[in-house]
């Protein structure tokens, strides 16, 4: 068996989980979620667990069996506690400023980046003297929220000499020696 898929799902309070032709929703309190499941996949719960159960144990039911229970997993912390990411820009000029869900990111380019962001997903900028500055993004969908920190990061993808661009807070990147460094 999948490690993933067998693992129950534990259903907090407050929140309640509907399925119906293979549509599975996630009500919280801050939010709903629908996800499709596939026709061979089946949920079943009892005493505020989920279980998710594959028919057989084919390769495609395999690998269906885990993605699944993930998926619904993620919507069950997304409407109970939400997803927030945090992005740095490093580098000299940059900026990120916000209005409403419109994201205007100053990049080194000679034009802005202005970002349309989906009604889901809330932003808000930091910049402080001293600081790079920060996006935040948050969100209840944890898949929509991915996405979108993986296309803001797209536009200045960090690179590994001087480190400027776009990154995770707290993520490390590989740095590599310049050309000074290399003859000797």
């Amino acid at each position: 068996m999948s490690r993933v898929g067998k693992a129950p799902i534990t259903i907090p309070a407050g929140v309640t989980v509907t399925f119906n032709d293979n549509v599975v929703t996630v009500k919280g309190p801050k939010g709903q979620l629908e996800q499709a499941l596939d026709s061979d996949i089946t949920v079943s719960q009892e005493d505020g667990v989920l279980t998710v159960v594959r028919p057989t144990d084919q390769k495609r039911h395999k690998a269906l069996h885990g993605l699944y229970r993930a998926l619904i997993n993620n919507m069950v912390i997304g409407v109970t506690t939400g997803y927030k990411i945090e992005q740095e820009l490093v580098g000299v000029g940059y900026r990120a400023t916000n209005a409403g869900n419109t994201l205007d990111l100053v990049l080194g380019y000679s034009h802005h980046y202005v970002f349309e962001l989906p009604q889901e997903i809330k932003v808000s900028t930091t910049a402080e003297k001293g600081k790079n500055p920060t996006i935040i993004l948050e969100s209840i969908d944890k898949q929509l929220i991915g996405q979108v920190a993986a296309k803001i990061r797209s536009l200045r993808a960090p690179e590994p000499y001087k480190g400027k661009g776009i990154k995770f807070v707290g993520e490390v990147l590989r740095r590599k020696a310049g050309k000074s460094a290399s003859k000797k």
